[in-house]
């Protein structure tokens, strides 16, 4: 695929950007400031068209202000998308937020934790797709899931539910955009534990009862990993970077685990 485009979703919490990582190295990076409003999108779609180089990677944070939509939406007003078109999604943004027990997590953080886990996939997916389908050269969308969407895990059940819907919502879309003959690839990934903030905001979990603090990630894998260690971002980078590439040009609707066989267990 001569690739043009691609859009990765982030928060602080997750699988956050590095320009020294694998996926920064084979695109170069703009973020787009999460600060930044509509206008500031339009803006840059505009300076890269005109200009015709400049950065690959759009970075958009969808809890903030630059959504999906104004990003996407914003390359009509400026004659389209930079670099040939979109032809790689990331939705990447995920936030973890525990309790310790479902009967005591608020409405609020399961709402909060569904709009972005859930609905920034349906955002990204939504919006990107007709980018996709226009270039007429396919694409490839990766959803980041979890090991929590393939097995539950106590006191992490409303987590638990928004990456199992991701993985199902994977699938799906994978087998539309196959009936559609769009050439598009789906498939989400399912990271085990990897050493990211993330796990600050699921305190206690994995830990002695009653010990609200981050747990200890690598006791956790010397425990409950087969290979006994934690994973790291570059783990899940590299499984993306397979994903976004013609090299898994015949994989749709897949699971790619990496998770050093912990979901085996």
């Amino acid at each position: 695929m001569n690739v043009g485009m691609c859009v990765l979703s982030y928060l602080n919490t997750g699988l956050g950007i590095n320009r020294n990582r694998p996926l920064s190295r084979k695109c170069r990076i703009r973020p787009m400031d999460p600060e930044r409003n509509y206008n500031a999108a339009v803006d840059f779609l505009d300076r890269n068209v005109a200009a015709g180089l400049g950065d690959k990677l759009a970075v958009v944070d969808p809890e903030r202000c630059l959504t999906y939509r104004e990003l996407l939406e914003g390359a009509s007003r400026v004659g389209g998308l930079p670099f040939g078109g979109l032809h790689i999604l990331v939705n990447n943004a995920g936030i973890g937020l525990g309790a310790a027990s479902i009967t005591q997590m608020s409405l609020e953080d399961f709402r909060r934790q569904q709009a972005v886990n859930v609905e920034g996939v349906f955002l990204g997916v939504k919006h990107a797709l007709p980018h996709m389908r226009a270039g007429g050269q396919g694409g490839s969308i990766i959803n980041m899931s979890s090991v929590a969407g393939l097995k539950g895990s106590a006191l992490l059940a409303a987590y638990c539910a928004t990456k199992g819907a991701v993985r199902l919502f994977s699938k799906a879309v994978a087998l539309e955009c196959a009936a559609a003959k769009d050439g598009v690839r789906v498939n989400s990934v399912h990271p085990g534990i990897i050493e990211t903030p993330i796990w600050l905001g699921i305190a206690g979990a994995g830990g002695p009862a009653g010990v609200n603090a981050p747990p200890d990630l690598d006791a956790m894998s010397a425990m409950a990993v087969p290979l006994g260690v934690k994973g790291l971002p570059e783990d899940i980078a590299q499984g993306v970077l397979w994903l976004a590439s013609d090299e898994s040009r015949y994989v749709t609707g897949a699971e790619l685990v990496i998770d050093g066989g912990l979901s085996v267990r």
